[in-house]
Formats: structure tokens, sequence, C-alpha cells
């Protein structure tokens, strides 16, 4: 702890003695700036949450289901596996904010009766799209790493296909699958933020807003301030779950 604070203490003595840190301190660091936008930061943050709370649960269900679908094995499913395999393939390739534009963009564009033309809901949609595609692998990931003889043995008491996915293998793969979920929804957390491409008022168009005024980027600084306090938690949640699944796993093979 001690070199850890003395390595911070040298590097801040030597950033602030460069020529340039007092042009840098006044443009990024400029305390009346931040204390007149941080407000105004913290409610246009609000928007982040909300997409947040909206985008994950439909992005577990979506991704569940497109990994549920990958795994069907009757020649029947085919047309089903080939469908979920391409979205997977490629909601994967596209980078998410060019998702965000084509759908933000074209489908209001398209005029359709009935669809909501609003920014944030197509946003939203497209994070979903975006990150419905990798959870879908984590998912998968967690349902192959289910050892065969789990499923063998279920079967071998009369359980179904059904019921043995749902009450053998499922609940082993979220188990398993809950770590990742968090790295990635801690990047879902940030990536709100490219909703603003868009044009909603959340906390990165909002710190644009602020900069452009008396262009001050202190604003900018603000806005990562917001998103460090919420990520950092999550990301010692993330660490915490991955530290508890490693004991089990360990205690499981000693038994």
């Amino acid at each position: 702890m001690a070199s850890l604070v003395g390595f911070v203490v040298v590097i801040s003595l030597l950033v602030s003695r460069t020529p340039g840190w007092p042009a840098v301190q006044e443009t990024f660091f400029n305390g009346e700036e931040f204390v007149a936008t941080f407000p105004g930061l913290l409610e246009a943050f609000w928007l982040n949450v909300r997409i947040f709370l909206v985008a994950e649960p439909l992005i577990l269900v979506l991704g569940l289901l497109v990994a549920l679908a990958r795994n069907l094995r009757a020649p029947v499913f085919l047309p089903i596996r080939v469908l979920a395999t391409a979205y997977v393939d490629v909601f994967r390739g596209i980078p998410t904010i060019l998702v965000i534009f084509l759908l933000g963009f074209g489908v209001p564009a398209l005029r359709l009766q009935g669809v909501p033309n609003e920014a944030v809901f197509w946003g939203t949609m497209a994070l979903v799209l975006s990150y419905g595609a990798y959870v879908a692998e984590v998912f998968r990931a967690g349902i192959d790493s289910v050892h065969p003889s789990q499923r063998m043995a279920a079967r071998s008491l009369g359980l179904s296909a059904f019921q043995t996915d749902r009450h053998v293998v499922l609940p082993q793969a979220v188990r398993n699958v809950v770590p990742p979920l968090m790295n990635d929804f801690i990047s879902l957390q940030k990536d709100t933020a490219l909703v603003a491409v868009l044009g909603p008022i959340e906390v990165l168009r909002q710190a644009q807003i602020d900069a452009s005024f008396n262009f001050n980027y202190t604003p900018y600084v603000g806005a990562a301030l917001i998103f460090i306090s919420l990520t950092i938690p999550m990301t010692r949640l993330a660490d915490w779950l991955q530290a508890r699944t490693a004991r089990r796993r360990r205690a499981g093979s000693m038994a």
C-alpha cells in the first residue's frame, strides 16, 4: 500500500511540474466549471441508467434463447440453428456504434406505421441486439461446460430433454457464467453513452453541450467520474463472484 501511495505521489509531482500543466489544469480540472456542470451531468446520467435497466433483462432473455436455439440437435431445428448462428455472426461482427446508427436513423426513415421513432428506443434496441449476440455465446459456453454425465443421469431418471435442460443443465450453466456476464454488463453500462450519437441528452451529450459553452473540457472529466463511480463497484462484484466460483470448483474437486 505504501509503495502504491508513493508511486501516485511521484507521478502527481512529475505531472504537476510539466510546462503545460497549468493550461491542462484550467481546461480539464477547473473547479468552478466542475461545480457548475456536475448537477446537470448527474441528472442526464439518469437516462443512461434507464437505458441500462431496460436493456439488461432483454439481453439476458435474448442471449439465453439464442444459446438454446444453437444447441438444438434435432434435424428439424436446422433452420432455427442457422438463423441463431447467423444472428450471432452478424451482430458480433458489426461495431455497436454502427448498429446504433443503422437502427437509430434507418428504421425511423422507413416511416412504418405503429413502429416507434424515438431515438432512445432504437438506441436501446441496438444495444440489446449487439450485446445479445455476445451474451448468447457466454450462455452457450456455460451450457457446454456442464459435463455430459449430468445430462445422461437426468435422462436415466426419466426426465425429458426439456426437463433436463430446465432443471439440471441450465441452473449449472447460469451459475458458471455469472462472472463473465457481469463483465459484459459493465461494458454495457459504459456503452449506453453511444446512444448520444442519435441526439438524446444523456451524460455524454450533456458534457458535450456544457463543454461547448466555455470551450472547457472539465464536464468530460465529471462524466468520466460518474461512470467510474458505478463501474468500479460492479467490477469488484465481478471479481468477488469469480473468486467465489473458483472456491466452489476447488471444493467440488476435493470432495
